[in-house]
C-alpha cells in the first residue's frame, strides 16, 4: 500500500449528509395548542427544520426535526419516550418571590407553576403515543444570570424543582447540565432523544431581557386573578 486513499466511494457518513440533502427537510406540525412555541425557521448548522422554545413554550413531535432554546436561570426538560420514539421540550422558570418554607416545598403557587409547566409537556407526550412509565428526561439551566435576582436563588430553585419533579414522577433522568454562572444553548432531537448543549460565555442582553420579561409576566399572572393554575 502506498498510503493513498481507498476509492471505494463515499464515507457512511458522506452518503448519511447526501441522502438527507437529497429529501426536503420536515416541516413542523404545529397544533395550534395554549403555550406550544411557534418559532419556526431553517437550522442550518443540523440541516433541519427547528422549533425556537421561548420561556413559558413548549414543544413536542416525532418528526426529523430539531427543537432549540437559549437559557439562563430557566430551565428546560428535553422529555422523550424511546418506544414511541416521541419527544418534547418545555422551557420555564418558577415566579421568582422565593416563597417556599423548604428545599422540596412545591405546595405554594410558585410549585404549582412549575407543575403546571412539566404536566402541559408530558400530557401532550401522552396524546402523542408516549407512556409516562417509559418517559426519560435531560435537563438544563438554572445558571445563576438575573443579577436583580441572586438573592432568591432563582436558578437553583429552578433546578431543584425540576430533578425533585421527576424523582416524584417516576421518570428516569438520562442527563442533567444545571447551574453555574454561564447562559446555555440547548438543541434536542424529539425523533431519537439525542440533546446537545453549549455552554455560552456570557448572558447577552436579549436573553437576560427574556427571563426578566417573562418572570414578571408569571408573577403578575401568579397573583393577578386572570390566570388560575390547578
Amino acid at each position: 500500500m502506498n498510503g493513498s486513499r481507498s476509492a471505494a466511494g463515499p464515507s457512511t457518513k458522506d452518503s448519511d449528509v447526501q441522502a438527507r440533502r437529497a429529501k426536503p427537510a420536515v416541516a413542523p406540525r404545529l397544533s395550534g395548542a395554549s403555550g406550544e412555541a411557534r418559532t419556526v425557521y431553517y437550522e442550518r448548522e443540523f440541516e433541519r427544520n427547528a422549533v425556537k422554545v421561548m420561556p413559558g413554550e413548549y414543544f413536542v413531535s416525532a418528526d426529523d426535526i430539531v427543537l432549540a432554546t437559549v437559557l439562563g436561570s430557566c430551565v428546560a426538560a428535553c422529555v422523550w419516550d424511546p418506544s414511541a420514539r416521541v419527544g418534547g421540550m418545555n422551557h420555564f422558570m418558577l415566579p421568582g418571590d422565593g416563597s417556599r418554607t423548604g428545599r422540596h416545598d412545591w405546595i405554594g403557587l410558585a410549585g404549582r407553576y412549575g407543575v403546571f409547566a412539566m404536566e402541559q409537556l408530558i400530557n401532550e407526550l401522552i396524546k402523542r403515543g408516549a407512556r409516562k412509565a417509559n418517559l426519560e428526561a435531560k435537563v438544563f439551566g438554572g445558571s445563576a444570570v438575573l443579577k436583580n435576582l441572586t438573592a432568591l436563588n432563582v436558578g437553583e430553585r429552578n433546578a431543584d424543582f425540576v430533578l425533585d419533579f421527576l424523582r416524584t414522577e417516576g421518570i428516569r433522568l438520562a442527563a442533567q447540565d444545571l447551574l453555574d454562572v454561564c447562559p446555555r444553548r440547548v438543541v434536542f432531537f424529539p425523533a431519537s432523544g439525542r440533546a446537545l448543549c453549549r455552554k455560552l460565555p456570557q448572558a447577552d442582553a436579549s436573553i437576560v431581557n427574556a427571563e426578566q420579561q417573562y418572570n414578571a409576566r408569571i408573577n403578575t399572572a401568579k397573583s393577578g386573578g386572570d390566570v388560575e393554575l390547578f
